[in-house]
C-alpha cells in the first residue's frame, strides 16, 4: 500500500481567480473548483470532503485518486457510454465539454443498505414498503442483497439544497426528462453499474451502488458527467471479509465515504446543525482505504502528486 504519511505542501483551499481571471470564469463547488471557458470547462480537484450535504474538511490526496479513478473508468466505459472528459493533463485536473445537465441523479443499487434517514434501509426499517415506485417484501434484513439492481433517482439539488427522492414514472410525469432519453440514460445506468460490478469482482471488491449524472453534450448525444464508480460516488465493500463480518453482525468493510458516514453516525450527528469537524485520525484511515480502491481497481500504482499551484493549472490548460 501506498505511504500516504508525508504532508502535503499546503492545504489546497481553491485557486488564485487573479492568477487565472484571463482564462476563464472560476467557480468554486463543494469538492471541486471549476474554470469556465468559452468552449469547454476545467475540473480542479480538491481534497474537500463532503457529506450530509456539507463539507466535513479534508482527505489527504483525495482528489488526485477521485480525479484519476474516474478517468481511468471513463476508458473501460467507453464502449457503453460517452464521457464529458477531453484530456486529463495533470493528476488533479480534467479538461471537460460542456454539456446540457439532466436534472435527475441515477442511483443504481444491488443491496437495500444505508444509515442517513433517506436511507433505502432506514426506510424500510421504519415500515415503508413501497419506495421510489417500487415495492419491497417483508422480511428483508439491513445490506441484503436485491433480486436485482435497481434504480432509485433523485432529483439534482441547485447549490446548498437537498437531493429529493423521485419516481421513474415522476421524472417523465414532471417534465424532467422526456421519455426516450430517461429509457436511454436508465439502460445505459444499468449497463454501467454491471460492467462496474464485473470489474470490481475481478479486483476482489463488491460494487454494491453508485450514483451517475448525465447530461446531452453538442451533438446531442447522451453523456456521462462529473465522477464514476469512486469511493465518493459508489460503494464499495471488501469481498474477502464480507461472508465473515456478517456472521458476525458486524457492517461490511467499507472502501468508500461511508466509513466517514458511519463514523459521524456513531457519534450522533445524522446531518442536522453544524457537524463536528473531521477527525484527522478518521481523514488519514480514509485516504489509505481510498489509495487501496484505486490500487485494486486499475492494479497500478497511486503516485501521489501536489495539489495543482495556480500556475501548475493554468500551464496544464493552456498546454491544450
Amino acid at each position: 500500500m501506498i505511504d500516504l504519511a508525508p504532508a502535503q505542501e499546503a492545504p489546497f483551499d481553491g485557486l488564485d481567480a487573479t492568477t487565472l481571471a484571463d482564462i476563464g470564469v472560476l467557480r468554486r463547488g463543494k469538492v471541486r473548483d471549476v474554470i469556465d471557458l468559452d468552449d469547454r470547462l476545467v475540473l480542479v480537484s480538491t481534497d474537500r470532503v463532503s457529506a450530509f450535504d456539507r463539507v466535513l474538511g479534508t482527505v489527504p490526496f483525495r482528489g488526485q485518486i477521485l480525479n484519476e479513478l474516474s478517468a481511468w473508468w471513463f476508458r473501460q466505459l467507453s464502449d457503453v457510454v460517452a464521457s464529458h472528459v477531453l484530456a486529463v493533463p495533470d493528476p488533479n485536473v480534467t479538461v471537460a465539454r460542456k454539456c446540457r445537465t439532466l436534472p435527475v441523479e441515477v442511483v443504481v443499487r444491488d443491496r437495500l443498505t444505508g444509515t442517513t434517514s433517506t436511507a433505502l434501509w432506514t426506510q424500510y426499517a421504519a415500515g415503508q414498503r413501497r419506495m421510489y415506485g417500487m415495492a419491497f417484501p417483508d422480511g428483508m434484513n439491513k445490506n441484503e442483497q436485491l433480486p436485482k439492481a435497481i434504480i432509485t433517482p433523485t432529483t439534482k439539488a441547485a447549490d446548498g439544497g437537498h437531493d429529493m427522492p423521485i419516481t421513474e414514472a415522476g421524472i417523465v410525469a414532471d417534465g424532467l426528462v422526456d421519455a426516450e432519453r430517461w429509457d436511454e440514460a436508465r439502460t445505459v445506468a444499468l449497463e454501467m453499474f454491471e460492467r462496474g460490478r464485473t470489474v470490481a469482482a475481478s479486483a476482489g471488491l463488491i460494487l454494491v451502488d453508485s450514483k451517475y449524472e448525465f447530461g446531452i453534450d453538442e451533438h446531442d448525444r447522451l453523456t456521462v458527467i462529473d465522477e464514476v464508480h469512486t469511493p465518493d460516488s459508489s460503494r464499495y465493500w471488501r469481498e474477502s471479509t464480507l461472508e465473515e463480518r456478517f456472521d458476525g453482525g458486524l457492517e461490511p468493510e467499507n472502501l468508500d465515504k461511508e466509513v466517514i458516514r458511519l463514523a459521524y453516525v456513531e457519534r450522533g450527528y445524522r446531518g442536522d446543525g453544524e457537524p463536528p469537524l473531521l477527525d484527522p485520525g478518521l481523514a488519514g484511515r480514509t485516504a489509505h482505504l481510498y489509495a487501496e480502491a484505486f490500487e485494486m481497481l486499475t492494479g497500478a500504482s497511486l503516485l501521489p502528486a501536489s495539489y495543482p499551484a495556480a500556475p501548475r493549472v493554468e500551464a496544464a490548460v493552456r498546454s491544450l
